[in-house]
């Protein structure tokens, strides 16, 4: 089974909790996950950078940010997801895609660093960009908020 907590900055607007769930499941069922216990949280700039700063030990900002808590060799997946739902809007005019469809890949992007996927590299950032335009493909992003 498939556990996904989603929790939201109440200053912010967020997408459908199903929707959001719905997508993270399918990336995991897809990937060949039956058993996740995974925690979604949607906040601002300022959470994302401070978790960048204390982790990572770099001070800037950033849209997405996933923990895996438990071993990558393991055959269920704990983990944490962040997404910055401002820079989540600012990359959509960025990049001239609607906000939903940069969400959508941000919830996928973090889903699959979850899983082990690096973008490290050239031809890892490419394989994530690959996995991300495929579920996009597969799944209503456009939906995410209604």
């Amino acid at each position: 089974m498939i556990n996904i907590n989603v929790a939201l900055d109440p200053q912010l607007d967020g997408p459908k909790d199903s929707k959001v769930c719905s997508l993270i499941s399918h990336v995991m069922e897809c990937e060949g996950i039956s058993h996740a216990d995974l925690s979604l949280i949607f906040g601002n700039d300022n959470l994302l950078a401070d978790l960048k700063k204390k982790f990572f030990d770099l001070d800037h900002y950033t849209d997405v940010i996933a923990f895996r808590i438990n071993d990558y060799d393991e055959n269920n997946v704990e983990g944490e997801i962040y997404i910055s739902l401002p820079r989540a809007k600012e990359n959509a005019i960025k990049y001239g895609q609607s906000f939903q469809k940069e969400l959508g890949r941000l919830i996928i992007h973090g889903s699959l660093h979850l899983l082990g996927y690096k973008d490290d590299t050239k031809k890892n950032e490419l394989e994530m960009r690959n996995k991300e335009d495929s579920y996009l493909e597969q799944v209503n992003w456009k939906k995410l908020y209604g």
